[in-house]
């Protein structure tokens, strides 16, 4: 068996993997400032466990050069090489990667992209996340940044926000969840939750249908160029947007008219594996690691 686990800024979730099956172990909140606590946090569902080692799903990026994590919100791992101190602690092998990778895996293998070559899993929560996957092997790319789309100068001014991550125009800043209602608050002054401008948005609000107007001009093109470089036939999307389906239709009617190959078949779907991606994610590259 193989110890998973989900790790967000606020909760862990563990299950074990046998095989194809999932068993969850339940979840508790995550120490995000004392690192003995997160340590602990972790080894209790270790016990009593026979395992074969240990995969982690986390909100972070993790280098493959020396497996170090930047994890901004869980600010007592960030820094660390967390695979080594964990595997210090369970004296269990132990694989950690970033969320999005573990999602984009999750859907190659067992989602909505089997049997495509390539697959680039789009994450559209509160921020903009992504991972990619080509013939069955997640790439993670130098300091484990590949299939972080989200991040990069591209979108132009007035839109070019200040993001988390240092930078300014990132597609982050402006095309997750938060980012619909910076867009929203810019152009009406209307400060409004996502959720209601998406509604309003589907019931033919003028304001709400101009915003995500906007939001369409600003992450169409990114996207695209993402789908030239890489070659995806299929884009999983997961996140809290991608429970509106009417968002999904309209930007992947958009994509298909802005790549280079032309194509009647829908590219931008529902991700399938829910509602433990990461779990999901975390077996399988577990169980390809510690494989006997």
């Amino acid at each position: 068996m193989i110890l998973c686990f989900d790790i967000g800024g606020s909760r862990i979730k563990a299950a074990l993997a046998e095989d194809a099956r999932l068993t969850p172990l339940g979840d508790c909140p995550t120490p995000g400032t004392d690192f003995a606590a997160f340590l602990a946090a972790v080894a209790r569902f270790a016990d009593g466990h026979a395992l074969r080692g240990v995969a982690v799903s986390i909100a972070g990026v993790v280098a493959p050069e020396d497996g170090r994590i930047k994890v901004a919100n869980i600010p007592c791992a960030d820094g660390r090489r967390l695979a080594e101190e964990l595997s210090a602690r369970l004296r269990l092998p132990v694989l950690v990667l970033n969320d999005a990778d573990c999602f984009a895996l999750a859907e190659a293998r067992r989602g909505a992209g089997q049997g495509h070559r390539s697959v680039f899993g789009v994450i559209l929560g509160t921020g903009v996340g992504g991972g990619l996957v080509i013939d069955g092997r997640l790439v993670q790319g130098a300091g484990g940044y590949a299939g972080e789309w989200g991040h990069g100068p591209v979108c132009p001014a007035p839109w070019n926000l200040p993001c988390g991550c240092g930078q300014v125009g990132c597609v982050d800043a402006v095309c997750g969840a938060r980012g619909i209602e910076r867009l929203h608050l810019g152009l009406h002054g209307q400060a409004l939750p996502s959720t209601d401008i998406l509604a309003d948005w589907q019931a033919g609000v003028p304001q709400a249908a101009a915003t995500v107007a906007l939001w369409a001009d600003l992450i169409v093109p990114p996207l695209a160029l993402v789908m030239n470089v890489v070659g995806a036939s299929i884009v999983p999307v997961g996140g809290g947007l991608s429970n509106v389906p009417a968002l999904l239709r309209l930007l992947d009617v958009r994509l298909r008219g802005a790549i280079l190959r032309r194509t009647d078949q829908t590219l931008v779907v529902q991700a399938r594996c829910q509602p433990e991606p990461g779990l999901i994610g975390a077996a399988e590259a577990g169980r390809e690691a510690f494989a006997a």
